[in-house]
């Protein structure tokens, strides 16, 4: 067993660290204060492969897989979240199913744009009466000649308003066995220039906020036959495991939130004095900047250990799922400890720790809740059938 990175992998978390550091730290203030979509950043992270990590050297794509993944998306969400999770959603949610459903035709048609960032992909699951629950979705897609036609209405969907594919799941069929909803699930990939899609709300959020959230409007909206992403019926299958490698990432970009955290603590820290001594001195600091970097450390190694597995091609469910969870519950306690450390000028937007605590947040919520993460554990031992249904 062994834990250390390669050489080419400190090399590409060195690219990833520098790049990080250059180009979006000193901006990540103002695309958080400003909304600004990080478009410019992901087309000079596309220069450097970061964009087609997961997509094969034959569609233009470096191939570096999961575990290279991970290592990137600590580093880009240690600088700027908003970043991170854009990357995130383009690599491990809609480049990355292509690749493991995509037929031959997809596959030549989406993914050298999407490596290139020529083409920014999204993923749409969710919708307002649908979120844990995402076997109870009601967008409906009904056959109309070498067409099919889509209606309904999602919601949540990450850079939905700037993606030229998005991977939008829709009932084709109701299900022969009520007990089992998901039956009759299609995956679609639908582009926005197709007659009857639409872009509705954009969402305000607490954090994150340089990534884009909307709403998106489908009204009989028209996607070719040759559009469907696996087999007609198996949509679900396709979710739940493009959400194992999406978890991954949140898992990751929750370590890298933390990170950043841990570091911001240390440094103030050391430079804070009190009572004629600097703060960290003092055993009540101490204490704090240690249980978090405890707790960074094991969802860094879980993280690393899920994503392992999903290169290997192994069940890897719970574990992404164990990942996420310790992950994204150890990047809202470093988040709150370093507000903490920093007192009320942690309370500021002097400091980057309050852009830490509300872009954490979220890693708790996307991409299945904490409590959705505890469902897929416990089904892993326990097997039961009402949480088997339940892990998206």
């Amino acid at each position: 067993m062994d834990f250390q990175l390669t050489d080419e992998q400190k090399l590409l978390r060195e690219t990833a660290r520098d790049f990080a550091e250059a180009e979006l730290a000193p901006k990540a203030a103002s695309i958080d204060q400003n909304e600004t979509f990080p478009i410019d950043a992901m087309k000079k992270m596309a220069a450097l492969g970061f964009t087609g990590m997961t997509i094969p050297e034959p569609y233009g794509g470096t191939d570096m897989g999961n575990v290279a993944l991970s290592i990137v998306l600590m580093e880009i969400n240690r600088a700027c979240a908003s970043t991170g999770v854009t990357l995130s959603v383009h690599c491990s949610l809609a480049s990355s199913p292509i690749v493991r459903f995509g037929s031959d035709a997809q596959k030549k048609k989406y993914l050298p744009r999407m490596a290139s960032c020529e083409l920014l992909g999204a993923y749409s699951l969710t919708e307002p009466g649908s979120g844990s629950d995402s076997a109870a979705l009601r967008t409906r897609a009904v056959k109309d000649g070498a067409n099919w036609r889509l209606t309904g209405t999602k919601n949540w969907v990450t850079s939905g308003s700037h993606a030229g594919v998005i991977i939008v799941f829709a009932r084709t069929s109701d299900p022969e066995d009520p007990k089992k909803p998901h039956k009759g699930i299609t995956a679609f990939l639908v582009e926005p220039t197709f007659k009857g899609f639409a872009v509705g709300k954009h969402e305000e959020k607490m954090g994150i906020r340089g990534s884009t959230s909307v709403e998106l409007i489908l009204d009989g909206c028209v996607v070719p036959d040759e559009n469907i992403l696996g087999p007609v019926g198996e949509g679900f299958r396709v979710a739940m495991d493009t959400l194992d490698g999406g978890r991954i990432g949140i898992a990751s970009q929750a370590v890298g939130i933390a990170e950043a955290c841990l570091d911001a603590s240390v440094k103030y820290a050391k430079e804070r004095e009190q009572f004629g001594q600097p703060i960290g001195h003092f055993e009540a600091i101490q204490w704090k900047i240690a249980d978090m970097a405890a707790r960074l450390e094991a969802s860094r190694l879980l993280t690393f250990r899920a994503a392992e597995l999903r290169d290997r091609k192994e069940p890897c469910s719970h574990a992404s799922a164990m990942a996420k969870l310790m992950a994204s519950t150890t990047a809202n306690f470093c988040g709150r400890e370093a507000v903490q450390i920093h007192g009320g000028a942690g309370y500021t937007v002097d400091f980057p720790v309050e852009r830490y605590m509300r872009d954490a947040r979220i890693t708790e919520l996307y991409e299945g809740t904490t409590e959705i993460q505890r469902l897929v554990i416990a089904r892993h031992y326990l097997g039961s059938p009402r949480v088997a249904d339940a892990r998206g």
